[in-house]
This record gives structure tokens, C-alpha cells and sequence, in this order.
């Protein structure tokens, strides 16, 4: 069922629509449980990878750094905004705050409070359905992912390490057809070792 809903849908703008990509897009379906998100994914990464399919350790968002595993998560939740399960979640949390006693009797600022609260959750869910997706998409050969730290690079996850993807295998016919473009952002960690979680508005569309 996935797999027919994933080759039925048309190419995206700026991608190979050919053999190759059907070839793709048959095998992130078997590969993903959430094949369009896995799919989506990809041509993210696509997008600021440099001319070698890799991306990572952060994208350069209004000329600063923002780390990759944040700026996706964000830009894949931003496509969520209007389901019904954010609204959901909205309401989850506004009750647990009301609960709590912590929900301001101010609409706006209860408002603020809310959207804030649902942000955080929302990021951290994402993370994990992205490093679930990343897992998958590494098992089936379309990527790979290894850990740079701040002077070296590691293999294995921890301290201020961030994740850098590499397209690989069929996925690299995504790097196809699209305009020449900066590649990942080298920068040094900022102080307190954490890069900036949330891009101001329109600033994923100018990454």
C-alpha cells in the first residue's frame, strides 16, 4: 500500500523524473515504515549537500550554524503544522499546564506558552521518528552517518558530536539537476556547545 501511494505521486520539482528514481522511490518504500517521510528526508539532505552528497554537521541558517539533525527535524515538523495531530497535541498540553497550574490566565501569553510547550515536544518527537528513519535509510544503503566532532571526527555518538548524512548508493541521483549551491557548514561549536535549535521565520527557505 505504501509503495503504490509512494510511486504514484508525482516527481517533485527539480528532480530526475526517470527509471532511476522510480528505481528509488521503490526502494525507500521498502526500506521505510513512513516512506514519503523517509523520501522527504532525502531530498532535504539533498538539498544542502555539497557536490559529494554530504551533509552535515550543520546548515548555515542567516550566516549561522544550525545543527542538521535540528534544522531537519524542524523542517519536517513545519509540515505537520496543520494536522490533526498537532492539534492534538495542543490540546494535551494545554491541559497539562492548566493541571499544573501554570497556563496564564492572559490568552496571548497562554497562547505563547502553549506554542512554545508543543515546539519542544514536537522536536523531540521528531528527532526520534528521524533518527528511526535515518536508521532505516542507512540499513538499506541509501545513506550513511558518522558522528564529527569538534577538531575530529568519530564514529560513535557523544559529547558535541553531531551527525553528518551522505547520500549514497541510488539516493545520489537526488544531487541531479539542482542548482550549484554551498556545501555543509564547517563551523566551530559555539560557546555552551549548542547550536541554535529554531531558524527564525523563512529562514529554512533561504538554507
Amino acid at each position: 500500500m505504501f509503495q503504490a501511494a509512494l510511486l504514484a505521486s508525482p516527481p517533485l520539482p527539480g528532480l530526475p523524473a526517470d527509471d532511476a528514481l522510480t528505481g528509488l522511490m521503490g526502494a525507500v518504500a521498502r526500506a521505510s515504515a513512513r516512506p514519503r517521510y523517509a523520501f522527504m528526508v532525502l531530498c532535504l539532505l539533498a538539498e544542502v549537500a555539497d557536490a559529494q552528497g554530504k551533509a552535515g554537521p550543520c546548515v548555515a541558517i542567516d550566516g549561522q550554524p544550525m545543527g542538521l539533525r535540528d534544522w531537519l527535524s524542524t523542517a519536517l515538523g513545519r509540515l505537520a503544522e496543520r494536522d490533526s495531530r498537532r492539534r492534538s497535541l495542543e490540546q494535551r498540553v494545554a491541559a497539562d499546564l492548566a493541571g499544573r497550574g501554570e497556563l496564564s490566565p492572559d490568552p496571548a501569553q497562554a497562547r505563547a506558552q502553549i506554542d512554545q510547550a508543543v515546539s519542544e515536544r514536537a522536536c523531540q518527537a521528531g528527532k526520534t521518528n528521524l533518527s528511526r528513519t535515518v536508521s532505516e535509510l542507512v540499513e538499506a544503503g541509501l545513506l550513511r552517518r558518522h558522528y564529527q566532532g569538534y577538531r575530529v571526527d568519530h564514529r560513535n555518538r557523544g559529547g558535541q558530536r553531531q551527525a553528518v548524512y551522505t547520500l549514497s548508493g541510488p539516493a545520489r541521483l537526488l544531487l541531479r539537476r539542482r542548482p550549484e549551491r554551498p556545501g555543509p557548514v564547517e563551523q566551530p561549536m559555539p560557546a555552551g556547545g549548542q547550536y541554535p535549535l529554531f531558524a527564525p521565520p523563512g529562514a529554512l527557505a533561504r538554507a
